[in-house]
């Protein structure tokens, strides 16, 4: 594990990365399944090892509303806060693809954070880049229109997923832009026609050119 942990946190101290291997527990988790609920109460955090999560909030009506990812490297600065201040999650997180993550223990979280100071420094890392990730899905909903938010959508995906053939459902694509599945086909066809994106079979599509906004 300690080879691993150096690999994805390049930054850690050798008596941090000994501590990880020896507390935290890896945890394989399937496409599709759920990591957090909203209302959960957090035992411990979790690094991402492999993989893809998708972190959102969900109406009473079961409606998704999407917050940001977390890939290989990242942690869930959600999890952190409420873990320490002993909070219910607010928010739902999924795997996207089979993940692979490191399960950390509160105490164990607590006691780094005075002890080492690339963990505090990795915490502090982990709150900023997901709150100016949030802002950057806020600002897509509240000034762009709908043409520019899948746009970034796609350019996003095919930059996560380092692959320039995509799977893309229309429901799913709608529910994380707040939209319709007919808009959003609507708008896939368009990209199409204009030579911006090929329609593959089994939901797949490839990007015929980058895409920028």
């Amino acid at each position: 594990m300690q080879e691993m942990i150096h690999k994805l946190f390049p930054g850690f101290e050798p008596g941090l990365v000994r501590d990880i291997d020896a507390t935290a527990q890896i945890r394989d988790i399937k496409a599709g399944e759920l990591l957090m609920r909203t209302g959960q109460y957090f035992r411990s955090t979790m690094l991402v090892v492999s993989g893809m999560v998708k972190v959102f909030r969900e109406d009473e009506e079961g409606n998704e509303y999407f917050m940001y990812y977390l890939e290989p490297g990242q942690a869930c600065a959600l999890s952190m806060i409420c873990a320490t201040q002993q909070q219910a999650s607010q928010l739902m997180g999924k795997a996207m693809t089979d993940t692979q993550i490191l399960s950390i223990p509160l105490d164990s979280m607590d006691d780094w954070m005075s002890q080492y100071k690339t963990w505090y420094h990795f915490v502090l890392e982990s709150y900023r880049s997901r709150f100016e990730e949030m802002l950057l899905t806020i600002d897509h909903i509240a000034f762009r229109n709908m043409d520019e938010r899948l746009l970034f959508y796609l350019k996003r995906q095919q930059k996560m997923l380092k692959s320039d053939v995509l799977t893309v459902n229309h429901t799913e694509i709608a529910q994380e832009l707040n939209s319709s599945r007919e808009v959003i086909s609507r708008l896939m066809k368009k990209l199409a026609d204009q030579g911006n994106i090929r329609p593959l079979k089994n939901q797949r599509v490839e990007i015929i050119q980058l895409v920028t906004l």
